[in-house]
């Protein structure tokens, strides 16, 4: 795993933020050293398939190196059975490039594709699960609740929607605390402060996040009726939207 240093050092200019051959050349130390609890956040979403996944397609939106659907098709291997249909999507041709190897790499291209599609205008074939891990926060605001609402009416019955996002609290007080302990989680995992200063400036012009409630109610207004924050940590948590499900 290469380490990322992309924002250590002066830098004259602070560009926006963008999943480029750069990021994603160090984009899976970035991941597991800047957003808390990464790794369970996988967990909780292996257990979901293996609990509550019913059938029809599965997709990750905003895929990345395609850890997601990696994790995802082991675990089918490891307990013996037929994976589904699963398709990696991300508008990044590098980040695709690192996906497609990880995943070749470990023999499980069988039954997963990767496109590169922009999120917005994706035609999707009957899902079962549709995962979109820190992904809708870079989409513009307007941008937001159409793909809420094609995600929820490509579930079959019993479909499964997951959404880590970075939150914004309600309380202004409260939020610049998280803030600050969330920091303190990153100079923990080796960050330093001018790391920490560069990738907030570059971040600050393309991550829009939004309060629990503000997400909830989109959620909802897209069809999500069944909806619940199942995870939270700081300023980040993950959303469980289901359509016309019933747990045994």
């Amino acid at each position: 795993m290469n380490r990322d240093e992309i924002f250590n050092g002066h830098i004259e200019k602070i560009e926006d933020f963008k999943f480029n051959e750069e990021v994603a050349h160090v984009f899976d130390d970035m991941v597991s050293r800047s957003i808390p609890n990464y790794h369970e956040v996988h967990k909780i979403i292996l257990d979901l398939l293996r609990r509550a996944y019913k059938r029809g397609k599965i997709y990750d939106l905003g895929c990345s190196t395609g850890t997601t659907l990696y994790l995802a098709a082991s675990q089918f291997r490891e307990l013996g059975l037929s994976a589904p249909e699963m398709e990696g999507i991300d508008n990044s041709t590098a980040m695709l490039e690192k996906a497609r190897l990880k995943l070749k790499s470990h023999g499980l291209l069988n039954n997963v594709t990767f496109s590169q599609k922009d999120l917005t205008k994706i035609d999707f074939d009957d899902s079962g699960m549709v995962i979109m891990n820190y992904t809708l926060q870079f989409l513009p605001m307007h941008e937001r609740q159409q793909l809420l609402s094609k995600i929820y009416d490509s579930l079959l019955p019993g479909g499964l929607f997951v959404l880590a996002e970075k939150i914004n609290c309600d309380e202004s007080s409260i939020d610049h605390l998280v803030t600050d302990l969330y920091y303190d989680f990153k100079r923990r995992n080796g960050y330093s402060e001018m790391e920490i200063a560069n990738k907030r400036e570059a971040l600050e012009n393309v991550l829009k996040p939004l309060r629990p409630n503000e997400q909830i109610t989109m959620l909802k207004q897209a069809g999500f009726n069944q909806c619940e924050m199942i995870f939270r940590w700081y300023n980040f948590c993950l959303y469980l939207g289901v359509k016309d499900f019933h747990y045994h």
